[in-house]
């Protein structure tokens, strides 16, 4: 990310001058307060905003330029925890967790294992025939969580990914995402919560306060 700007207005920025280079393999958190500036700066990665100025670059190459039906091959790397989870109301949670791998195509048995066992990791395997709307919201963070990482990805995205839920379950939350930084995964953590910053021990702090980098360490 090279000189990043983003507007979504004439009078104010989401986003001011954003250099920043995170590396592969890298555990980094993005932190500072509401309006900071951190899930813009997520949406900018994943392709879902495009930047005003400037360059944002995913394995070196400037996603910005890519073109819209690309998109979807990107993200197949990714995985993403939104705020508002983003799961489909009309299909189960074992469908939500799964879609991805069906669209990889991969082999009914593995999928169905590898679900369940990424659903008792975050302990809602009980609740797969369900649908999102009969769950509660840490419920549903929940199965968003397992959907954003039953793929491998290579890089993993989460934008506030514990704010629904209870400090214990947030820890382990933490060492799921841990356990995928230390095979390999590019883990990036958009928050305001202080004690998910002292939960890891090797990871990177960017502090962003009204669009601007104001800690970097």
């Amino acid at each position: 990310m090279f000189k990043v700007s983003k507007s979504y207005d004439p009078v104010s920025s989401a986003l001011i001058d954003i250099s920043l280079h995170i590396r592969k393999g890298e555990f980094v958190f993005i932190t500072g307060p509401s309006g900071a500036g951190k899930t813009t700066l997520l949406k900018l990665i994943y392709r879902e905003e495009l930047p005003t100025r400037g360059q944002t670059l995913v394995n070196r190459r400037n996603i910005a330029k890519l073109p819209s039906r690309k998109i979807p091959y990107l993200r197949r790397s990714m995985g993403i925890v939104f705020q508002d989870f983003k799961l489909l109301n009309n299909k189960t949670i074992f469908d939500n967790v799964s879609f991805v791998l069906k669209i990889l195509g991969v082999p009914t048995a593995i999928t169905k294992k590898k679900v369940y066992n990424m659903l008792r990791m975050v302990d809602i395997h009980h609740k797969m025939k369900s649908f999102p709307p009969q769950l509660s919201g840490g419920e549903q963070q929940r199965v968003a969580i397992a959907r954003a990482l039953i793929n491998d990805p290579v890089l993993l995205l989460a934008d506030e990914p514990t704010g629904n839920l209870d400090p214990e379950l947030s820890m382990e939350i933490m060492r799921l995402f841990e356990e995928a930084n230390q095979k390999g995964t590019t883990v990036i953590v958009a928050t305001h919560n202080p004690s998910l910053l002292r939960s890891i021990k090797n990871k990177r702090i960017i502090g962003l306060d009204r669009g601007r980098v104001v800690k970097y360490y």
